[in-house]
């Protein structure tokens, strides 16, 4: 299983992956943290993406994907991060962390962290 974060799902879900991002979750079964559905609410109330929750489509898709809850435990690994950034970023690494799944992520800052699983 592969914690994805919110752009790498987006991209995944336009068809805007790199041949490793395509071949890495064409492997495994996907899992987001639950705040990547809030930022997928937020980037398409702020018209920043096309992608809308009400979408049938959308719906079906994020049914077949595991999602984690922010739990009391990934509040706890936050703190102990070695990147600071976006809150959001800091609960996607921390779920990946407290469930020890791979988090597949673009993000520079999560990329140079020594703790959080990563694939590519």
């Amino acid at each position: 299983m592969l914690n994805l974060d919110t752009h790498i799902l987006i991209h995944a879900l336009n068809d805007n992956l790199t041949l490793k991002e395509k071949n890495a979750l064409s492997a495994e079964s996907w899992s987001i943290s639950s705040i990547v559905i809030w930022e997928i609410a937020k980037l398409s109330q702020l018209n920043r993406i096309e992608l809308n929750l009400n979408d049938p489509e959308l719906s079906s898709i994020l049914s077949n994907i595991h999602i984690w809850p922010i739990s009391l435990d990934i509040c706890r690994v936050i703190g102990k991060l070695d990147f600071t950034g976006d809150p959001a970023d800091e609960i996607i690494a921390a779920t990946s962390l407290v469930h020890n799944v791979p988090l597949i992520t673009r993000d520079k800052r999560i990329r140079k962290s020594k703790l959080v699983p990563l694939v590519l």
